[in-house]
């Protein structure tokens, strides 16, 4: 089975949803939640494999069903972790092995909702062993940059082979309401795919009880794309970069301003970010491989400043650093949508390129600017 995440989105109704059980590998005890119900997880008993259990709602929302070990942070070989689609009033069984695969049936919703899902594994089958190989060549030594490229150049086509499967079962079933299950699943490929799918779908469904729950997705993805768009205007080169003070690891201010004349490189990140700490060590080995080219100026974006002191301390980061309270306009000024964000800022104050992400073609850059 593949499991898919959709947004958290319903709609008004009130009910309960049953959820019956086999799995193996399910252990002892497992806890059911929503996001609105983290601090309240129902206990569900498990024996042999099997539960059954009522679990109230009253709109459409992924119901998550973990062990309860990983509700402490504590996650074990063993651990159980799913997210299963919930609509209120509707029958959902499980079987198969927790750790392997599973099947969701049940209820008319959750029987159409199962041949979405053997589709969706179908479809996906293709472009996952493409990535698999990529992956397993990565770990035998290749250059991730080699690899890049033969996933950029292969991934699009075997993408749109799944896009084309989606939206011909929703063609093929626009009556059944899983059939608006499929929207989400297009979120990547853009708000124009997401609204050819819900056109395909039959008027009992397009204005029925899972209208605001596709819409809702649309919606998400709108603001999203409406959002980057003006991210990238912020962040285009040549923009002037908007100056700040903010309090350095001293407690003294520091203004971007007063490092105009050399290039500043700001990194948007945060000891929270596994992604920002990751990149450390190469940023490490480039601050000292043009050292007195550039300057880092680390943004500490949504921490304590306990918590972010500790991480300077601990990762023993050269460069400077200085700590954006929450209610600082730096991250809108800039339009960083994402972490780690690095804008590399010319010695005129422009900004020369932006960056999100661990990406290698960061310090390709800098070798073009550096060398």
């Amino acid at each position: 089975m593949v499991m898919f995440a959709v947004a958290l989105v319903g709609y008004a109704n009130d009910g309960n949803l049953h959820v019956k059980g086999n799995l193996k590998n399910a252990g002892d005890t497992l806890m059911v939640l929503t996001r609105a119900t983290i601090s309240t997880p129902k206990t569900v008993l498990v024996k042999d494999g099997q539960f059954e259990f009522d679990f109230p709602l009253n709109e459409i929302t992924d119901i998550i069903v973990v062990s309860p070990e990983l509700m402490r942070n504590q996650r074990t070989p063993n651990s159980v972790q799913m997210q299963l689609l919930g609509v209120p009033g509707e029958s959902m069984e499980l079987t198969g092995d927790v750790k392997d695969r599973y099947d969701i049936t049940g209820s008319k919703f959750y029987k159409e909702y199962h041949e979405v899902d053997m589709m969706l594994e179908n479809a996906q089958k293709e472009s996952s062993e493409f990535q698999k190989k990529l992956n397993e060549r990565l770990k035998n030594g290749e250059p991730q940059d080699k690899l890049m490229k033969e996933y950029q150049e292969g991934m699009p086509a075997l993408q749109e082979k799944v896009n084309k499967a989606m939206l011909d079962f929703i063609k093929a079933h626009p009556d059944y309401e899983a059939s608006a299950t499929i929207i989400p699943q297009l979120a990547q490929q853009g708000v124009d795919k997401m609204k050819e799918a819900a056109a395909l779908l039959g008027e009992s469904v397009k204005n029925g009880r899972m209208k605001s729950y596709y819409q809702r997705v649309i919606d998400q993805v709108e603001a999203r794309a409406k959002a980057e768009a003006e991210a990238a205007k912020k962040q285009a080169a040549g923009v002037q970069a908007p100056d700040f003070t903010l309090n350095d690891i001293n407690g003294k201010p520091l203004s971007l301003s007063s490092l105009r004349g050399k290039y500043v490189i700001l990194d948007f990140w945060g000891s929270w970010c596994g992604w920002c700490i990751k990149g450390f060590p190469e940023m490490k080995n480039y601050y000292n491989k043009y050292k007195g080219k550039f300057e880092i100026l680390g943004v500490d974006c949504n921490d304590t400043e306990q918590k972010w002191k500790d991480a300077v301390k601990k990762h023993e980061l050269p460069w400077l650093h200085v700590y954006n309270p929450r209610d600082s306009k730096v991250l809108s000024d800039y339009g960083v949508q994402g972490f780690p964000t690095k804008i590399i800022v010319g010695p005129d104050g422009k900004i020369v390129k932006t960056i999100v992400g661990e990406d290698p073609a960061f310090y390709t850059l800098l070798d073009s600017l550096f060398q």
